[in-house]
């Protein structure tokens, strides 16, 4: 491949879609970067009864990532709606996890967010990207086969296919959400304004004279 066809691969289709792949870099190298400190911040936390706090302050970080990533404009009752369904939706999954899924599944949920939102800021500007969606899992599973893989070469750290199981899970949950988001969007757009509006009662055919 020539310098110029390398050069129009890895051209950024704006600046906004650049920015997210710094951050979603950035975050991927946080998470491989703590990961021999992981297990102990986990006693830490558990010894000193902060587990919950700081679960309850992670997935709210994840809650605020999908939200504000999804919402750009004044939320409609529809879009208030899902974003409640998707937070009973993970508050559920997550009740039944443990501690340690439970990490899995707020770090690459932040992950996936990332990247599902730079493919789709990538695609709106004119790129080649077939069903962002799918792309983002797909991309979300192989950091997280990354992840494992390092695993490896830690004393303290060791190999689990399961753990790969809910990166990806956290990937689904996480596009999920974010398209579910979208969707609602669009169809508070697509309905003409004055679609949206009830009639006064009585108003229009309604009315007969006397």
């Amino acid at each position: 491949m020539g310098r110029a066809e390398w050069s129009l691969v890895v051209r950024f289709g704006s600046n906004r879609e650049r920015r997210l792949w710094y951050w979603t870099l950035a975050i991927v190298v946080a998470i491989f970067a703590t990961l021999g400190l992981a297990g102990a911040l986990a006693e830490q936390l558990s010894e000193t009864g902060l587990t919950t706090v700081g679960f309850a302050a992670a997935m709210l970080l994840v809650g605020i990532t999908v939200v504000i990533q999804g919402l750009r404009t004044k939320p409609s009752g529809v879009e208030i709606g899902v974003v409640l369904g998707v937070a009973v939706i993970y508050l559920m999954v997550l009740v039944r996890m443990a501690l340690a899924e439970r990490s899995h599944l707020i770090e690459y949920g932040v992950v996936a967010s990332f990247i599902y939102e730079a493919l789709k800021e990538r695609k709106d500007h004119g790129r080649r990207v077939p069903v962002p969606s799918v792309l983002a899992v797909l991309a979300t599973g192989v950091v997280g086969v990354l992840d494992e893989t390092i695993q490896l070469l830690l004393p303290s750290r060791h190999f689990d296919p399961v753990d790969m199981v809910f990166n990806a899970l956290a990937a689904v949950m996480a596009v999920l959400a974010r398209v579910a988001l979208a969707r609602a969007r669009r169809r508070r757009i697509t309905i003409p304004p004055e679609a949206r509006q009830v009639p006064p009662h009585g108003s229009g055919d309604d009315q007969h004279p006397g």
